[in-house]
């Protein structure tokens, strides 16, 4: 199996795959934003950047006009957490950037242009751009770089073995087509399903062995996933998740389905051969990276201001509200967590 080369990987994020990636009362220190282990981000300067933002970036300007600037606001808070998150598994996993690469970046700064007002793809990566030009430069290239170290270490070890079954919509006719569903109901329905799954360490296996029977296709025991071998789908809650916990998401927003997923077995610590769609490119390799960042989470004394809404560990981001998060994560009742 080819990976790519970890140093032309790491020279492809610093010169630019970066690019592509109402109030309630806050936390226990007044004017906080958000409070990581002690060290605090104030309300404050989170809106110096806001404003930096509008001021600098013509995108920034056409945020504001569409009434969006609460998304720079959460996108600053979470590139707040994951820059210490990054951090604390650079440390532990021993991967580092080398200083000549961060010297040459710089020089060429990908950041440094202004975002223009039209942008092409989705709303959230153009936030996630426009942040992490308001913020430090050096620090959000370190960050990608070191994200993109910790993806190359893991992607090609990383198997996770697990329990699970597809909660769909119905079938409207004899074609397969999905019948019309109200989201939330199959949230809801998917959610219910992790609930009956986490709640013994012996139901997950029952329910899906029962599941199999009637629609094999959509459920299986004892699956093994590589990584590396559908690096889209590496990036998955299900890739960062302990040892016996059960976890629900949508793979795609714009499918009718979820997973539930219980987490039976996870190993690391070598390479495995598997058929691969296609090596991971600079992008898809960033996001697994924060992906991995995911163990670390737990370890982090964390409190983030309500203003900018709650961690959603499912899409390592911030979610406006708990009714809003991508999914939910729980412990297998019984069942001891293990971290990788």
């Amino acid at each position: 199996m080819r990976i790519m080369g970890r140093r032309r990987a790491l020279v492809g994020v610093l010169a630019g795959s970066l690019l592509l990636t109402g109030c309630n009362a806050g936390p226990g220190q007044v004017g906080a934003a958000v409070i990581i282990d002690g060290k605090s981000t104030s309300v404050d300067r989170v809106q110096e950047m806001i404003d930096k933002a509008v001021r600098e970036h013509p995108y920034g300007q056409q945020l504001a006009k569409e009434h969006k600037l609460d998304l720079v606001g959460r996108e600053i808070v979470r590139q707040e957490i994951l820059h210490e998150l990054t951090l604390r598994a650079a440390q532990r996993e021993g991967v580092g950037v080398d200083e000549s690469l961060v010297v040459a970046a710089l020089q060429k700064d990908p950041l440094a242009a202004p975002m223009e007002a039209a942008q092409q793809g989705d709303v959230a990566t153009n936030v996630q751009q426009l942040v992490a030009r308001v913020r430090n430069h050096r620090d959000a290239l370190v960050d990608a770089a070191l994200q993109t170290q910790l993806a190359l270490k893991y992607v090609d070890k990383l198997v996770v073995t697990v329990d699970h079954v597809a909660v769909s919509a119905p079938k409207a006719d004899a074609g397969g087509t999905p019948a019309a569903v109200d989201p939330g109901e199959l949230r809801e329905r998917a959610f219910e399903k992790a609930r009956q799954f986490a709640s013994s360490p012996d139901a997950a296996a029952q329910a899906v062995a029962q599941e199999a029977q009637g629609n094999p296709q959509e459920a299986g025991l004892g699956d093994k996933a590589a990584a590396a071998q559908s690096p889209a789908f590496a990036s998955t809650v299900m890739f960062g998740s302990p040892v016996n916990t059960v976890v629900a998401f949508q793979p795609s927003p714009e499918q009718p389905q979820w997973l539930v997923v219980a987490v039976r077995e996870r190993a690391a610590d070598k390479p495995v051969s598997v058929d691969q769609e296609a090596p991971p490119s600079a992008q898809q390799l960033a996001k697994i990276g924060i992906r991995f960042l995911q163990p670390y989470v737990d370890q982090l004394d964390l409190t983030v201001n309500p203003r900018y809404g709650v961690w959603d560990v499912v899409g390592m981001d911030l979610a406006a509200n708990e009714a809003s998060k991508k999914g939910i994560v729980l412990p297998v009742r019984g069942a001891t967590p293990q971290q990788r």
